[in-house]
């Protein structure tokens, strides 16, 4: 087996490609280095330079590295900026994930998993939210998503051809040896914003709302760590290559912590305070999401390592520590 990651210099991406070289799975990353970074994959990981847009790379790369499986992370993925910049989004998002699979088809390619989100889904009206849910994405990063699912449906039904579309919930920790972590510059994600503002690398960290309908007003969200995510990931492999089946699943723990408590959660790591701004709600925020995780533990035997708030923000501090030279 070879696989290629598009997109593994990248947060998720940097994780899966140590988890792949750690089992001895030959592996072929392809990033443009727009937002993930060369030093973060193992030296001896084949790294090929360039876009998923480009179709002769891809062809080329196919070809000469025998690829027989793609696990697709490359995205835009800042849901504010697709809303500004919308066709940027489908151009990337969309119409670059067509060109990769149109490439794996061309070149025998028959396993396929997909980086989707929860954001498909929208407002959800009920929640734990289940894979049968309603899609109805308030944002053009959720719809350029869904959009690169329904591609691979329908490709599926046309060629000999199996997918997994993966939709992550809140991913945030770092990996617990300290290999890599989140380091994408201005990052808007809670934990990593938190952990900045825990080490004065932030003025303050802003809560958007303190009046939904949950225990303590804030929004809930359901967190997992990245490396509980990668191996879930490992398993949906196995899983697919074995069955030959198609797969839509939710990757959460099916449970939220609210945004209050996961400050707490960083205060306890840091072992300080730190400012806290309170404002408004923004539009479009629903009170509470997390998953239902039922059907991905029929499909795999999975079982968490690290579904601990603290466990995540102790490894997501951790990361931003040794980022410091802190640790």
């Amino acid at each position: 087996m070879t696989v290629l990651v598009t997109g593994g210099c990248g947060f998720i991406g940097c994780h899966l490609v140590w988890a792949l070289h750690d089992r001895g799975v030959r592996t072929v990353v392809l990033d443009n280095l727009s937002t993930g970074f060369d030093w973060a994959i193992p030296s001896d990981v084949t790294l090929v330079r360039g876009d998923i847009g480009d179709g002769r790379l891809l062809d080329r790369t196919l070809r000469e590295q025998q690829i027989d499986t793609v696990i697709h992370f490359a995205a835009s993925s800042v849901v504010p900026d697709s809303v500004t910049d919308p066709l940027g989004y489908y151009g990337n998002n969309t119409g670059k994930s067509r060109t990769l699979i149109a490439a794996a088809v061309r070149g025998g390619v028959k396993t396929f998993l997909f980086s989707s989100t929860a954001a498909v889904y929208g407002n959800p009206a009920i929640v734990p939210v289940r894979e049968e849910a309603p899609t109805n994405p308030v944002s053009p990063y959720g719809a350029s998503k869904l959009m690169t699912e329904m591609m691979l449906a329908d490709t599926a039904r046309a060629h000999d051809f199996h997918y997994a579309a993966l939709r992550y919930f809140n991913v945030a920790g770092a990996d617990p040896s300290g290999r890599c972590g989140q380091s994408t510059a201005k990052a808007s994600h809670l934990i990593k914003a938190a952990c900045e503002t825990a080490l004065g690398l932030r003025p303050e960290i802003e809560v958007f709302g303190t009046d939904f309908d949950t225990p303590d007003g804030t929004g809930v969200r359901d967190y997992i760590h990245v490396s509980d995510l990668v191996e879930a990931h490992l398993l949906i492999l196995d899983q697919l290559r074995e069955t030959k089946t198609n797969l839509v699943l939710n990757c959460g723990y099916g449970r939220g912590f609210s945004v209050l408590e996961v400050l707490a959660a960083v205060e306890r790591a840091a072992g300080r305070q730190f400012p806290i701004r309170y404002s408004a709600r923004r539009p479009g925020d629903p009170a509470s999401v997390y998953a239902a995780t039922e059907k991905l533990h029929e499909v795999i035997d999975w079982q968490p390592k690290w579904n601990d708030i603290d466990a995540i923000v102790g490894h997501a501090l951790a990361w931003e520590k040794r980022r410091l030279g802190k640790s």
